[in-house]
């Protein structure tokens, strides 16, 4: 749009005029507009208008969309203007050129065809004081808003910028500024419809500060994109200049080089194709991204990670039976169950190469050898051997890894561990299972469900890989303390086996095989210098360690060993033989006293056998009835399930008693106490029952229970017992105090096989079904 140059003169405007519908266009008074004509209403009313005084009505449409507008269809303001100039086009259609005059409202149509034609009513400019500060501000405020458009940009002719330096008019002000500022039809029509010049000049005024704002937020986006573009072209240019440099001097392509040895690797190390597909997608983002980006070294990591893995890469099964029989042999002593599973798993992969291996569970207390077990197998089979400790884990994604959109995201311990062997079949030991945690991070137990299911293991996911992973070449085998704790979703996948404490003969074996002459070596001693004789090192086991496996007494041994080690490095002795007379002087007096048996049958105490996380051992029962009122006082730290075998056993005692010929009145008129010693130490389950009831009846028939007999079994109130666990390490207990007669449950019968002969002999074993049997063997 163009202003009007010409001085402004009033105009008188005839009372009926031809109207010409704009579709998206509105023309404000003194702006010379081009138009192009097409409609043939349209053009019959430019030539009415040319045939007559040349003026014609411009009326904005409401809806520019309607081709053939109806007079209901057009806005009710518009503006009267003359028609300058007319060129005719070849296609029928003709250009204009026309001026505003003023502004016009139709007062009604008298005619619609061919051509709209209306009635009209001039619309005069209203007078505004020239005094007003307010206005005064206003037209500077605009006039400034004008000159900041046009340099942050736009496009306003310099004949513009002058005619509004020199306007003081707002009505023609605003006219002039907003038919400069490219409005919707909408807006415009808004201003023109505003008869008041200082209401039309505050909309414009407000228009005007936005297209400010948005010109200097284009300014900004502008300058930000083509100083990126001009970094990037001068980053291009530079990496061009430094591949011609080292072209020149025969140096090549750094990323050219470490994607070679990415393919390379994963062509070697023998990739899935999922694997590869990956490796290939990882490789062209490395390939578009700066050398220096952060987002490269993500990538980089990756790509190391997957090329580390062995994939296809496993170490090949000695499956010499004979070879690993005698390595295991070597390594440990006794185990025959474990060995003899491992020489079976040997001789089925012989057999089928594509058997599964097994999930083995190897259970009991500490230091019985079941991670070294471990190691042991791995040598065996010539496998690789890896260890991951499970204690106290609570995080899921220590098995799974993290999501690679994590900073500092890796892959799971699973697959580090796999990675740093080198191998895809190692022996993989996960250690104390049984004290996996869980919290709000996802519970790792049943993570490890799908590493441990051979039919899930295969396509193991790791979430930092992305991509499956085959895990089912893996042996896998776990330690455990305790089975309770693990749940039984994941036991259910496990073979279980377990390991019993050792006895006295065997922890004096193992230390004369394996303890002694390792802490001779790690203490730089030789035999010549240090010597144990048998009786010393069982007197060592005995006297100072109580527990199932051998730790304490590699320390005991440790700690002569650095004894002698002090006297031989200041020249003092340099051979020293360990009896049991010197062991009190090396080691200090003894600190462990088992469990022996009373001097002479007493009434009310019993033997009881227990079992520790440290093996077995005996357990006393006392009982003494006092006056009373027929209460049981229970003391000891006894657990509940203890408790209620308490209450089970009293109320047998009773029963059996009363039909005995007991005096009805005892138990109104006195109390019983039941206390089981060593009172520090917490005591539970439910094996104590025939014990205690052996107690009870003892004092109530006043016959004393054979001090040389021991019983362990669960009692019910009809005199039932039931069958026990911990076998093994009871009757290891039994024999270390010399107990000669053992009362155990007739279904624990069969579990006697599985122990051997050297342990069960000098020991007399009862097996009964009622507790009136084992009284018959119990008491004298």
């Amino acid at each position: 749009m163009a202003p009007s140059t010409a001085v402004e003169e009033s105009v008188r405007l005839p009372d009926v005029l031809p109207v010409l519908p704009l579709k998206n266009t509105v023309l404000f008074p003194y702006i010379i507009l081009p138009l192009s004509i097409g409609r043939e209403a349209s053009l019959q009313a430019v030539d009415r208008a040319l045939t007559e005084d040349r003026l014609i009505l411009l009326v904005a449409q409401r809806d520019p969309m309607i081709d053939q507008p109806t007079p209901a269809e057009l806005h009710e303001l518009g503006t009267a203007a003359m028609v300058m100039r007319m060129l005719k086009l070849p296609d029928g259609r003709i250009r204009i050129l026309v001026q505003g005059l003023a502004r016009a409202r139709v007062e009604h149509f008298s005619q619609t065809q061919p051509f709209l034609q209306a009635k009209i009513r001039q619309i005069d400019e209203p007078e505004t004081g020239s005094d007003s500060l307010a206005l005064e501000a206003m037209v500077r405020t605009v006039k400034e808003n004008l000159e900041r458009v046009v340099n942050l940009g736009k496009q306003i002719s310099p004949e513009v910028m002058i005619l509004a330096a020199n306007l003081e008019g707002p009505g023609r002000l605003a006219d002039l500024a907003a038919s400069n500022l490219e409005l919707q039809s909408a807006d415009a029509q808004e201003i023109l419809s505003t008869l008041d010049p200082l209401a039309r000049l505050d909309r414009v005024h407000r228009l005007l500060a936005r297209e400010v704002q948005l010109l200097t937020m284009q300014q900004e986006i502008s300058l930000q994109a083509r100083g990126e573009m001009d970094k990037s072209q001068r980053e291009y240019y530079l990496r061009q200049q430094l591949k011609a440099i080292q072209e020149e001097l025969g140096e090549g392509s750094e990323m050219a080089e470490e994607i070679a040895v990415y393919r390379r690797t994963a062509n070697e190390k023998g990739m899935t194709a999922e694997a590869r597909q990956e490796l290939d997608r990882q490789i062209q983002r490395l390939e578009r991204s700066h050398p220096e980006s952060a987002e490269t070294a993500v990538i980089r990591t990756y790509l190391e990670t997957l090329t580390g893995l062995p994939w296809a890469s496993c170490s090949a099964d000695r499956l010499d039976l004979a070879r690993a029989r005698r390595i295991l042999d070597e390594d440990h002593f006794g185990l025959d169950r474990v060995k003899d599973r491992i020489i079976e798993y040997l001789a089925v992969r012989r057999l089928n190469p594509e058997k599964k291996g097994p999930i083995l569970c190897f259970v009991g207390p500490p230091g019985v050898g079941k991670t070294s077990l471990g190691r042991s197998i791995a040598r065996a089979l010539g496998r690789e051997f890896s260890r991951l400790s499970l204690g106290g884990m609570r995080d899921e994604a220590e098995i799974r890894g993290h999501r690679r959109t994590y900073v500092g995201a890796m892959p799971g311990r699973i697959l580090q561990a796999i990675a740093a062997v080198g191998s895809s079949n190692p022996v993989f030991m996960l250690d104390e299972i049984d004290k996996v945690g869980n919290d709000f991070h996802g519970d790792p137990s049943s993570a490890l469900l799908e590493v441990l299911d051979p039919e899930q293991n295969s396509t193991f996911h790791d979430h930092y890989l992305g991509v499956d992973y085959d895990l089912s070449p893996v042996l896998f085998i776990t330690t455990a303390n305790l089975l309770d704790p693990i749940q039984p979703a994941f036991l259910d996948r496990m073979e279980v086996i377990r390991l019993s404490g050792y006895t006295l003969e065997e922890k004096a074996k193992i230390a004369r095989r394996h303890l002694i002459p390792r802490q001779l070596a790690e203490h730089g001693l030789s035999t010549k210098q240090l010597k144990f004789t048998d009786a010393a090192v069982r007197r060592i086991a005995s006297d100072y360690t109580k527990e199932a496996g051998l730790r304490n007494l590699e320390r005991e041994i440790a700690a002569v060993c650095r004894r002698t080690a002090v006297d031989v490095a200041e020249g003092r002795d340099e051979r020293r033989t360990v009896t049991i007379r010197s062991i009190a002087e090396l080691l200090g007096p003894r600190r462990h006293y088992s469990e022996e048996l009373l001097t002479r049958d007493r009434l009310g105490v019993a033997t009881g056998l227990a079992w520790t996380a440290a093996g077995g051992d005996l357990l006393f029962i006392e009982v003494l009835a006092v006056p009373g009122t027929g209460k049981l006082q229970l003391t000891g730290q006894l657990g509940d399930v203890m408790k209620e075998s308490a209450q089970a056993a009293l109320s047998f005692a009773r029963g059996h008693c009363s039909g005995n010929g007991l005096d009805k009145s005892f138990f109104a008129e006195n109390d019983l106490h039941i206390h089981v010693p060593a009172g520090s130490i917490p005591k539970d389950g439910p094996s104590a029952g025939i014990t205690i009831a052996a107690a009870i009846v003892s004092v109530l028939e006043h016959r004393p229970v054979d001090r040389r007999v021991a019983m362990t079994g669960e009692i019910t109130l009809r005199g039932d017992v039931l069958p026990i666990g911990g076998l093994k390490e009871k009757v290891l207990a039994a024999k270390a105090a010399g107990i000669r007669r053992v009362v155990l449950p007739e279904l624990n019968r069969r579990d006697l096989l599985e122990i051997a002969d050297d342990l069960k002999s000098g020991l007399e074993f009862h097996f009964v079904d009622t507790m009136i049997e084992a009284l018959e063997v119990a008491l004298n």
